[in-house]
């Protein structure tokens, strides 16, 4: 269609004609005189109506979906989110309780040989010294801590302290080759030295050849003067092989440590010694043996047994009178004897 003037015309009105007749529409309510050509006009265009928007609904619903997928990412983001900070609570959890456990062992040790203890935390393994067994301890000079300090946890020796920092500290593992502690055998009192094998059991020295030790026999610290570098009583380990003395001066035993080097995590540093030696009373309880029952089973010989074996005997003592009566008989006849009859019957029988 052209752009005439009469085009235009004819779009002004029936643009004028269109507002007329919705004015009479609204005026009209339900009674409208084009209620009947509304009607009609539904009737004719619904099924279009309906069709174009089953058609159309996919692409809205897809739209939607677009709309809302950056929502629903971000929710999903944020769930995520929340449950690796829940895993991390709980993991921290676990490792809480097994640190408070570890203290509480630490300090029922101090408390059974009266040490007074400064508790730290395994930070690293090995230092600059070039030591093979060392560990690295998160409290150093500014707390207290002395070169030459004994190191325990709740199973027993660490080590001893040999640099300190300002926040940190040195120690020397016990089962360092430069390792070497005076110990005392529980009960017999027994006195040794004990030298580190790195991942092997201790090797210790008894100063008597002839002492009484046998296997799982335990050892603790036997201490040293002004309790430095060990204190007395604290736990080493168990007897777990022996060697013969074979008449050297001293006698060499081997002991599993108490204490495993390789899963250090929280440790305690004596910084004051106890009162008195507490010798074996740090050591804990040892485990009652319990009995291990046995079964006797006796044989019984049935009564048909005792009957065959008396039936046995009767004939053999049958068979004997048998015997003695045949050989009589031939000495009667008058025949001669014969000297070797008596050895061919004993041959024969």
């Amino acid at each position: 269609m052209r752009d005439t003037k009469e085009s235009r015309l004819l779009l002004v009105l029936l643009i004028v004609v269109a507002f007329a007749l919705i004015t009479v529409d609204i005026r009209g309510g339900e009674n409208s005189p084009v209620q009947g050509a509304r009607r009609a006009a539904a009737a004719a265009f619904g099924p279009v109506e309906n069709g174009v928007a089953g058609a159309v609904d996919p692409v809205g619903n897809a739209i939607a979906a677009v709309r809302d997928s950056n929502t629903r990412h971000n929710r999903i983001t944020a769930l995520e989110h929340q449950n690796a900070k829940l895993k991390r609570e709980l993991g921290t959890g676990d490792a809480n309780r097994a640190k408070a456990q570890e203290l509480d062992k630490i300090l029922r040790t101090a408390g059974a040989g009266q040490y007074g203890v400064k508790g730290a935390q395994v930070v690293a393994i090995g230092a600059a010294q070039g030591f093979s067994w060392t560990v690295t301890i998160d409290i150093g000079s500014n707390d207290g801590i002395k070169r030459d300090m004994t190191v325990l946890n709740g199973d027993g020796l660490v080590g001893r302290v040999t640099t300190v920092g300002p926040s940190t500290s040195t120690v020397l593992l016990a089962n360092d080759p430069d390792f070497t502690v005076g110990t005392r055998l529980e009960k017999t009192n027994e006195l040794g030295f004990a030298t580190g094998q790195g991942d092997r059991p201790l090797s210790v020295q008894l100063l008597n050849t002839k002492a009484k030790v046998k296997v799982g026999d335990r050892m603790v610290t036997f201490g040293s003067s002004k309790d430095k570098p060990f204190v007395p009583g604290v736990p080493v380990g168990k007897v777990v092989r022996i060697d013969p003395s074979a008449g050297n001066l001293t006698r060499t035993v081997y002991v599993q440590p108490f204490v495993g080097f390789t899963k250090l995590d929280v440790v305690g540093v004596v910084v004051q010694a106890p009162r008195k030696d507490p010798r074996d009373t740090v050591l804990p309880p040892k485990p009652k043996v319990r009995p291990t029952p046995t079964v006797t089973v006796t044989v019984t010989p049935s009564a048909g047994a005792g009957q065959d074996q008396n039936t046995g005997q009767d004939q053999g003592q049958g068979n004997g009178q048998g015997q003695g009566t045949g050989q009589g008989t031939a000495d009667g006849g008058g025949v001669l004897p014969d000297p070797n009859a008596g050895q061919n019957a004993n041959a024969g029988n």
